[in-house]
């Protein structure tokens, strides 16, 4: 073989090492840097989470990560997790979020496009109130009218379900609200 062609290649091969030895220590870096995120993230969660149940109730919270929280609830959960689980995420170094997850028992989605639905539904009161909220968010593009029909529509709804609580003796129990005072018909 030509001496020649025999360094270059030999200088292709070094090169080509030299390419992955720096990969690879971008990518445990990289891994070492997400875990840390997905840990500091949980430790955040876990006390909003706690400042949100004390302040406005437990139903609350999956409404207030719903509006502030740019990923999934399931992600949320699992970095809540995660943060529960180690004291110390050097412990882990060097792992992938999902090699991490799977040592600590934390249950992950599998791979796949689309995104997965979350089995358990919130109550429907609460997904009204959520409603409600999101239109009063909503900027002006519809007329009066209409916005004003869609507000009916949805506090309708709402009173509906809060009267069945409040004239039902199998509801939530009285002593939890306030005395009526008077009816109040929509």
């Amino acid at each position: 073989m030509n001496p020649a062609l025999e360094t270059s290649v030999a200088a292709e091969i070094n090169r080509l090492h030299e390419q992955a030895k720096s990969c690879s220590f971008q990518s445990r870096r990289a891994l070492t840097g997400a875990l840390s995120a997905a840990w500091q993230a949980g430790q955040l969660l876990l006390a909003e989470k706690k400042r949100v149940r004390q302040s406005m109730g437990p139903g609350a919270w999956l409404l207030w990560l719903e509006a502030n929280f740019k990923g999934t609830a399931r992600t949320a959960q699992r970095y809540m997790r995660l943060a529960q689980s180690v004291a110390d995420v050097a412990f882990l170094q060097g792992m992938s979020l999902r090699q991490a997850y799977a040592r600590l028992g934390i249950a992950t989605e599998p791979k796949g496009s689309g995104q997965r639905r979350l089995r358990h539904r919130l109550p429907a009161h609460l997904v009204l109130a959520n409603r409600l909220v999101r239109a009063l968010r909503r900027k002006p593009g519809q007329s009066s009218e209409e916005q004003a029909e869609a507000y009916r529509r949805d506090l309708r709804a709402l009173y509906d379900k809060l009267r069945q609580w409040f004239d039902s003796p199998a509801g939530v129990p009285a002593a939890n609200f306030p005395p009526r005072s008077g009816s109040y018909i929509p």
